[in-house]
């Protein structure tokens, strides 16, 4: 389970980074950037936090609506960062990550010192001192809060997409390549949120 070990040995205003949807088909990458000003939030909040891929669509939501009430009241600070389908085409997933987690910083409104980011790559250019932790989600509540942040924001924008395109199965896969997203392909093709330097969906236009 996650604790403030990690922030507490950093000097300085300490931000939590993590991203959801680098895998997915479709759909943008999304980075969350959480900075905790008042470690004494409250106790169903803490005891909850971990790592938002272990957690229940409802647990993640209802987590993320504590987090938002926490911003209210000051406690904490939130900034989302997005990188585009046709970033990541053009950068690759890992730069359009980095880009994404960087908009997520600028747009906090605070600051940050130190920035523990989830995982074991360091981008380049950032604006704080880069600290990597593997599985730092499970290790951190500022790189769970975001980790929260980034899915829940992510999932709801993947909702909103299969409003609009409905044969894909995006409410449920969240663009993953499941069979009914595999199925919406070959019958409906790709759409323009589709990642097309990602290889099945390179094939699919390469036999077109």
């Amino acid at each position: 389970m996650p604790d403030f070990c990690l922030e507490n040995q950093c000097r300085g205003v300490v931000c939590g980074i993590d991203e959801a949807g680098r895998g997915p088909w479709v759909g943008n990458v999304v980075a969350g950037a959480v900075v905790i000003l008042d470690q004494n939030l409250s106790p169903e909040l803490l005891d909850n936090l971990n790592d938002s891929k272990k957690l229940s669509k409802k647990k993640r939501e209802h987590l993320y609506a504590l987090l938002r009430e926490a911003e209210k009241n000051g406690l904490l600070k939130i900034g989302v960062g997005e990188a585009t389908p046709q970033e990541i085409d053009k950068y690759n997933i890992l730069q359009a990550t980095f880009m994404a987690m960087k908009r997520a910083v600028e747009n906090m409104k605070i600051t940050p010192t130190v920035a523990l980011i989830d995982g074991n790559r360091t981008p380049k250019d950032f604006p704080a001192v880069v600290r990597t932790v593997v599985k730092g989600d499970a290790k951190s509540y500022s790189i769970s809060a975001a980790s929260i942040i980034a899915k829940v924001w992510r999932d709801r924008e993947m909702e909103e997409l299969a409003q609009q395109y409905p044969y894909y199965g995006f409410e449920k896969n969240a663009g993953y390549g499941t069979k009914d997203h595999i199925e919406g392909i070959k019958k409906y093709g790709i759409i323009s949120a589709h990642r097309k330097s990602y290889r099945p969906i390179k094939e699919y236009l390469s036999q077109k």
